[in-house]
């Protein structure tokens, strides 16, 4: 077991660093200069290349990615264009905004699509199961850019329920991002958990409970939803992975304080380290929630252990 944990963290950190590596030599490529990003009006006063040996940016971009690596592990990485803060400390300030939006998300889209799904596998092929697989498509062809503004004109300013951006009301706040986060994971969540219930529906054992007097919805929601409940949780582990970057648009849409926000201003400002940082971390969320979900099987079955 030792040796599965090791090879499968091992994995996850040269996926998260062969990423931030891409970025780095992408940005590299995108024309403009980050100084004078920075330094606007006063570019003409400052001296421009003191500023740039100081921030690195007068290495190869090799050299600036292998400074990259050490300062961040270190936790001294600076920032281009926030002189004098670290992309470290600015990252533990917005990750656990965006965790918390990507627990709300996942939070709405279980209590709405499993019980869906449930249902709709008990009554397949009928109404309620042809309105989940609407309500599916419906909710997989909506992107977050365009249901987001939706969900504000009409709760926000139509029926003045919820705060329209930001995280200054508390709990309020978090309803309206989490909506819109989580509509693609319940789309996705109903069909899957609709066709676990349906696979196990037939089986024996469900028969025998009948057979004992245990009610329908014993045998639905305790027996047959329990041993259907694997697949669910695997996907909601994998789904919970593509929250953490798929939170970007969202964050941006609602002014949600996280590192999407982040990851946008950083672009805009061409703060190369900052993308790197949000990158690898966002990297480094969905690589660990994948790496969990692996071991999960390696616990539950030696065989993947193996070889």
């Amino acid at each position: 077991m030792t040796a599965f944990l090791a090879r499968k963290l091992g994995g996850a950190l040269f996926v998260a660093l062969g990423a931030t590596l891409v970025v780095s030599m992408l940005l590299n490529l995108i024309p403009g200069d980050p100084i004078a990003m920075l330094l606007g009006e006063q570019s003409l006063t400052v001296d421009r290349e003191a500023l740039r040996r100081s921030l690195w940016l007068d290495l190869p971009w090799t050299e600036q990615y292998l400074l990259f690596v050490r300062h961040f592990a270190a936790g001294t990485l600076p920032s281009i264009s926030r002189p004098g803060v670290s992309v470290n400390a600015l990252l533990a300030e917005r990750i656990p905004n965006t965790l918390l939006l990507a627990l709300g998300a996942m939070s709405a889209a279980s209590l709405f699509a499993i019980p869906l799904g449930v249902l709709a596998a008990r009554r397949r092929n009928g109404w309620l199961d042809h309105s989940a697989m609407a309500f599916s498509l419906a909710g997989v062809s909506m992107p977050p850019f365009w249901l987001g503004p939706l969900l504000v004109l009409v709760f926000s300013i139509g029926l003045g329920w919820l705060p329209v951006s930001g995280l200054e009301d508390g709990a309020r706040s978090l309803v309206l991002p989490s909506l819109t986060l989580g509509m693609g994971m319940a789309a996705i969540l109903s069909r899957m958990t609709r066709s676990s219930i349906g696979e196990v529906l037939g089986e024996d054992y469900l028969r025998t409970a009948r057979a004992k007097g245990a009610s329908e919805a014993r045998v639905l929601w305790i027996h047959a939803f329990r041993n259907a409940l694997i697949p669910v949780l695997t996907v909601m582990g994998l789904q919970f992975g593509a929250l953490l970057s798929g939170a970007v648009i969202t964050e941006r849409v609602f002014n949600w304080p996280g590192m999407g926000n982040l990851l946008v201003d950083a672009i805009a400002a061409r703060d190369i380290r900052l993308v790197q940082g949000c990158v690898l971390a966002i990297s480094l969320g969905y690589v660990l929630v994948n790496t969990l979900v692996d071991i999960l099987y390696g616990l539950a079955d030696p065989r993947v252990r193996g070889g």
